[in-house]
């Protein structure tokens, strides 16, 4: 059987840490090149870079904020003349910071909002646009449980996440169209930088609300990203999966 992703091109968007870095290693082993931007450290990125090409496949590195919609619009015209138009892509970049909405700062809200909601616009258009005119296509949003159940998560992360489940299912219905799928995958608590900036309570909380009884790998995460975005995966659109570890609800 053939690789999941053969012959594919991805763009995953925050690819140096947790869950990016796993999706970007989970896709190239499964047969796709890929290309993903990160914010501050080189040396992460080339560690990624090396377990890319590790697999034989081609990557590409941008250090470009997910914000940045000159910056993004330009990185997806140089990936398409270097490899041609991006098939796959994952919106994975997302910031939070342990606030109590009472005490959030308008500089903490617009961070997080502008990271998480806006970047979305930023990544996706310009290789939304590509997939329209090659007429195929998949894009995976990586959203939060935070966004669907009542957890004691920061108000501005879980409003954002909330906003790409919308996202996801409202482009999903266009994009049909143009034979590109839209889905997304709601995560648990996973052990990233990102999952360990929730509050301490919740985290010891965790091994006794989920049925696993631990944090998720952001492997695990990958492993099904790569099948959600694979041609295997040919009838879902606009769906939200939660990957939680079998949280009670």
């Amino acid at each position: 059987m053939n690789l999941l992703l053969e012959g594919k091109r991805a763009f995953v968007s925050g690819g140096t840490r947790g869950i990016g870095a796993a999706i970007c290693e989970v896709f190239a082993r499964e047969g796709a090149d890929v290309a993903f931007n990160y914010n501050s450290r080189d040396d992460l990125a080339e560690q990624v870079k090396t377990k890319i090409e590790s697999y034989g496949r081609k990557a590409l590195t941008y250090k470009v904020s997910v914000t940045d919609r000159v910056g993004m619009k330009r990185v997806a015209r140089e990936i398409f003349e270097t490899w041609g138009a991006i098939n796959v892509l994952v919106n994975n970049a997302a910031v939070n910071k342990p606030d109590n909405f009472a005490t959030t700062t308008d500089k903490s809200w617009d961070w997080v909002v502008d990271t998480n909601i806006n970047s979305l616009f930023a990544v996706t258009k310009p290789f939304y646009k590509q997939m329209i005119r090659a007429r195929v296509g998949s894009i995976l949003n990586i959203t939060s449980v935070g966004a669907i159940r009542s957890l004691p998560t920061s108000v501005h992360y879980a409003t954002s996440k909330a906003a790409m489940i919308g996202f996801t299912k409202c482009l999903s219905r266009e994009a049909s169209n143009f034979g590109i799928t839209v889905n997304a995958i709601a995560a648990g608590i996973f052990d990233t930088d990102l999952g360990n900036t929730l509050p301490e309570r919740l985290l010891q909380m965790h091994d006794f609300w989920v049925s696993k009884g631990r944090l998720g790998k952001p492997a695990e995460l990958a492993e099904f990203a790569a099948f959600m975005t694979s041609d295997r995966n040919s009838f879902m659109n606009g769906e939200i999966i939660i990957v939680d570890g079998g949280a009670v609800t």
